[in-house]
């Protein structure tokens, strides 16, 4: 399997969910921190995308990251987001805009982002292959790779159809393990078959298997580590995966990962069993398993928060006796958003979701409970 020696560590820093101030900045001051000690800590690998926090996470990069340490110091990955193009014109200002943005000259890894059966229609319409290969033979990145979301014998055709791809980023959590709407098993056992290294994304679920209820939390703090160390654990554990993010959001969370990223144990028989014990718990409750991408909010037309309303009605699952504020939390969101109900049922929602969900569905749900 290829090595990257330029990469530390199997741990990464995911900037997908930075921390905001009232005024819906980045928190620098929060971020610059968060770098000092990721670096301090010998870890160097950092993950951005234009869409993340709608461009403000690029630009976080270069003002907490790229402006106070030299480049040898860090490994930048970027994406290449088809969803946000429309023609092959647009691809290369696209790439440049983001060079600008993250205030960098490469990018060491740039990865076709969230790949799919469609999406590669997409990126084949733009002639993204090719692009992504010139600008690797004129050195403006050094590693191409791919994000995705889609079944095995998609990637598997994916992967033999383009030998340039050298990593895979793909969803891996011990949830979606079997979960045959993710499939994450067999995504893996593919990019094994292909001896592709696997950068994962997702560890804990865009936050959920750090936020359960206390029946499935007691399971894993019972243990003494805190229930985001076991999932990344977990999936930082398996042959093949070289690089493992957290889309940290504040210090307590960094100082928590790197206490067990450090020095980096795999999970023992006792900690895999409360694991499986955990899963079993969670199958059983009636939660919508949106992980805060998101993508689907880019451009509804409605103004819909969509993950926001999903996160509410999860927490009357998972925290029966907070109803009273989890009902006042729902409507201060409507403040800024749309409701659950003023969806029109245009779809464009489901066409992007990376989990698959039936979003239009689900928001009919989310009405029945909370505006009847």
């Amino acid at each position: 399997m290829k090595q990257f020696p330029e990469v530390k560590k199997n741990f990464g820093f995911g900037c997908m969910r930075l921390l905001m101030t009232e005024q819906n900045e980045v928190d620098l001051d929060n971020f610059k921190t968060m770098v000092d000690r990721f670096l301090a800590a010998g870890f160097n690998y950092f993950d951005t995308a234009h869409p993340y926090i709608d461009g403000k996470s690029e630009l976080a990069i270069r003002e907490g990251l790229v402006k106070r340490y030299p480049r040898e110091a860090y490994v930048l990955a970027n994406k290449l987001s088809a969803f946000r193009l429309e023609r092959e014109d647009e691809v290369d200002p696209f790439f440049e805009t983001q060079l600008e943005a993250c205030g960098v000259d490469y990018f060491d890894f740039y990865l076709l982002h969230a790949n799919s059966e469609e999406e590669d229609k997409k990126f084949r319409q733009i002639n993204a292959y090719e692009h992504v290969k010139r600008f690797y033979e004129q050195g403006r990145i050094r590693h191409i790779a791919m994000s995705f979301h889609d079944k095995p014998e998609v990637l598997d055709r994916l992967l033999t159809e383009h030998p340039e791809i050298e990593a895979v980023q793909i969803q891996f959590n011990y949830l979606d393990y079997e979960n045959p709407d993710v499939q994450s098993r067999g995504v893996y056992e593919v990019c094994r078959k292909h001896d592709i290294p696997i950068i994962v994304m997702e560890p804990v679920k865009g936050g959920s298997l750090a936020m359960m209820n206390d029946e499935a939390t007691r399971v894993l703090t019972d243990l003494g580590g805190s229930p985001a160390s076991y999932a990344i654990r977990y999936a930082a554990g398996f042959d093949g995966i070289f690089m493992t993010l957290s889309g940290m959001t504040d210090v307590k969370q960094m100082d928590d990962n790197l206490s067990y990223m450090t020095d980096f144990v795999p999970l023992n028989e006792t900690e895999q069993a409360a694991i499986q014990s955990v899963v079993k718990i969670l199958r059983g409750q009636n939660v919508i398993p949106c992980t805060a991408c998101r993508y689907c909010t880019d451009g509804c037309p409605m103004n819909i928060d969509i993950p926001t309303l999903f996160k509410r009605k999860n927490e009357l699952v998972q925290f029966t006796q907070q109803e009273a504020m989890i009902r006042r939390r729902y409507e201060n969101v409507l403040k800024r958003s749309g409701k659950a109900s003023d969806c029109i049922e245009c779809g464009q929602c489901e066409d992007i979701c990376p989990q698959k969900l039936p979003i239009r569905d689900l928001l009919k749900e989310v009405a029945a409970v909370f505006e009847a």
